[in-house]
């Protein structure tokens, strides 16, 4: 695990995004604390799941352009927490992040998104995932979906203590963020797993 300085900006002068520390940092990484924490690479199950999530966000965002859906971004969600996050899947509105407005270079995008999903891989922790739900709530985050694939339920937080607990026939729905935003779970999680599969 590399460091940097706890009062470091993760968003970067072209100079300083050249310096040789910020060309070794790892592929996947997360800012706790001003440490950088490598990230594990999510299993592909959990891969397909979050890139499927994003692809019905498209779909919904294609008729209601309100902002984009995003994967594997790391988010800035300072000054609330000292913490950069990246969420498996996200929504981030045009409110948030302007249309058209560049990312840029830096490492972290300077904003919240309204909605942060986590899609839960066999070397997650659970005190690490109510973190990340505290974290995003305290940074500004209206909807956290913690999507669990080898029970096919996804768990929708409203807050840091309402949530709702979705199976493979209910629909995931966007709230207030996403009116009209509908998911079939059933269609998320795919087809039912074979017996001994």
């Amino acid at each position: 695990m590399a460091s940097i300085t706890s009062d470091a900006p993760t968003i970067l002068s072209d100079e300083e995004l050249d310096t040789p520390e910020v060309m070794t940092l790892p592929d996947l990484f997360e800012v706790i604390d001003g440490v950088v924490v490598e990230s594990p690479p999510m299993g592909l199950d959990e891969g397909l799941l979050a890139n499927e999530l994003k692809r019905f966000l498209d779909a919904y965002l294609a008729q209601h352009p309100a902002g984009r859906a995003l994967t594997e971004i790391l988010f800035d969600l300072s000054p609330a927490v000292s913490r950069s996050r990246r969420p498996d899947a996200a929504f981030i509105s045009f409110d948030r992040w302007p249309k058209g407005k560049r990312l840029g270079r830096g490492i972290a995008m300077p904003a919240t998104p309204e909605i942060a999903a986590e899609v839960v891989s066999p070397g997650d922790g659970a005190a690490d995932l109510m973190d990340k739900l505290h974290e995003y709530f305290a940074a500004g985050a209206q909807l956290v979906w913690i999507v669990y694939p080898s029970v096919e339920q996804v768990y929708v937080y409203d807050s840091v203590s309402t949530v709702r607990i979705l199976g493979r026939a209910d629909r995931l729905d966007g709230g207030a963020v996403l009116p009209g935003f509908q998911l079939p779970l059933a269609e998320l999680f795919g087809p039912p797993a074979e017996a001994g599969a």
